[in-house]
């Protein structure tokens, strides 16, 4: 391949900046958008110089991969098709809505020996890389993540939406699945979970305390874990970690020495890193950063946290 033909399925909020990205490439050509909505797909494709489409079947034999930005239900039906029809896949998270359709998509990759990734963003952020460079045996994580109210996603819950990403990158430093599962959330503006709090016990001992809000009236994006002799904190916006470690003897009464220390990596967009990959997975036939097993067991534990939560509020009902 000299630049590989790429395409973008849904170009709402999200969709719109793998499309700009793409187009911004120049081992790829963006060969076309799709929007149901025929003015949306022509709103993005215009600028870029590329066709719109509202039938995502149109790009079928035009492509060699596609990112699916569509509405989390679609996911897996609409992926299947194209890796069916030979073309690479990224989907955005979640993988799904649903561990059976998951499996249904990762099953039509390994039949059809196609590249599937899946889009869990934060794993590019600069900041996370600095800190897998750190982790060795996490005690305990804090991770909070809160947004102002949008009307996008609201297919899904808050949960899938915006904890997951936490529940991804938690999963992957603590190495060991989770053995017990605690949520509470509530629905405040829409008809789904829009806040919610989940504590994991994870098999070896790992404990996480995560809050995820979408009616928060700021934006905090913060992940601080505790392992043997150091606390870390981490801000996925600011790209940085901040370090404190115990240091060698004690300071006057007793009182323990900490070095502290922040670790700024140069900045980069995340999206960007995450399509560079993709595209160096299909041009080397894999592997990816983030595969379908990966997109499972982080959908597995959200789907958890939601049932664990649900069966919470119906035990408040209750007693009332």
């Amino acid at each position: 391949m000299d630049r590989i033909r790429v395409g973008v399925v849904g170009v709402g909020a999200l969709g719109q900046h793998h499309a700009r990205t793409y187009a911004a490439m120049p081992d790829a050509e963006l060969v076309g958008v799709v929007d149901t909505l025929p003015g949306r797909a022509a709103e993005i494709a215009g600028p870029l110089g590329t066709p719109a489409f509202t039938d995502y079947q149109s790009l079928f034999g035009r492509v060699d991969a596609v990112s699916i930005a569509t509405p989390t239900t679609t996911h897996a039906a609409i992926g299947q098709e194209f890796l069916n029809e030979g073309v690479d896949v990224l989907v955005e998270k979640p993988i799904s809505n649903s561990i059976e359709a998951a499996g249904h998509l990762v099953a039509a990759a390994e039949t059809n020996q196609r590249i599937l990734q899946v889009g869990h963003l934060e794993r590019f952020n600069p900041a996370v890389r600095e800190l897998r460079k750190l982790v060795t045996n996490p005690r305990f994580f804090e991770a909070h993540r809160l947004g102002l109210f949008s009307p996008r996603s609201l297919d899904i819950d808050v949960i899938l939406d915006l904890m997951i990403h936490d529940l991804d990158i938690i999963s992957l430093l603590v190495g060991h699945p989770p053995a017990q599962v605690d949520a509470v959330g509530i629905a405040i503006l829409s008809r789904r979970i829009d806040i919610a709090n989940a504590r994991i016990h994870f098999s070896n001992g790992c404990v996480a305390n995560i809050t995820a809000s979408r009616v928060s009236m700021e934006k905090v994006r913060k992940l601080r874990l505790f392992q043997a002799n150091q606390y870390i904190s981490l801000d996925y916006t600011r790209q940085d970690v901040s370090v404190f470690s115990l240091g060698g003897a004690a300071v006057g009464a007793g009182t323990p020495q900490i070095n502290g220390c922040k670790l700024a990596p140069q900045r980069e967009e995340p999206l960007k890193l995450e399509l560079a990959a993709f595209l160096d997975a299909v041009r080397n036939r894999g592997p990816v950063e983030c595969t379908g097993a990966d997109g499972i067991r982080a959908l597995s534990l959200a789907l958890e946290i939601h049932d664990q939560a649900e069966k919470a509020q119906a035990r408040e009902f209750d007693t009332r």
